[in-house]
């Protein structure tokens, strides 16, 4: 699957790593999500760290909240690359959905994960 989307999940602390894992145990996909946390870093190394998990390749990027240093590090340094889209709000469901649908091109990807995230918000 080389023309396969790459997810990267930007987040607060540790909390990137345990989503990318959790997606992992669900959907039995690995390497699909990579991980990037701000712990211990400036936006300057942030935004390093998020273009290194990008790559060259089409993205989507998925993001904890939908303000912050998280958020204004991956807009910063992705502004002008026209393959990868940024998603906020990231949850659970959006990354399973992602990793199942990731031969859509980034804009299609994105908007599809963030329907699926956004139909996971439930009060029962």
């Amino acid at each position: 699957m080389s023309d396969a989307l790459r997810g990267v999940v930007v987040c607060h602390g540790r909390l990137a790593g345990a989503l990318v894992e959790a997606a992992e145990q669900i959907s039995g996909v690995t390497g699909a999500l990579a991980a990037v946390s701000n712990t211990g870093c400036d936006r300057g190394a942030l935004e390093e760290r998020v273009a290194e998990a990008v790559g060259p390749g089409p993205a989507v990027v998925f993001v904890d909240l939908s303000s912050g240093s998280c958020l204004f590090a991956v807009l910063n340094r992705l502004r002008e690359t026209a393959a990868t889209r940024v998603v906020t709000g990231v949850n659970l469901a959006m990354l399973v959905d992602f990793v199942f649908h990731r031969t859509l091109p980034a804009d299609e990807a994105a908007a599809r994960a963030a329907i699926a995230g956004g139909k996971a918000i439930r009060v029962p």
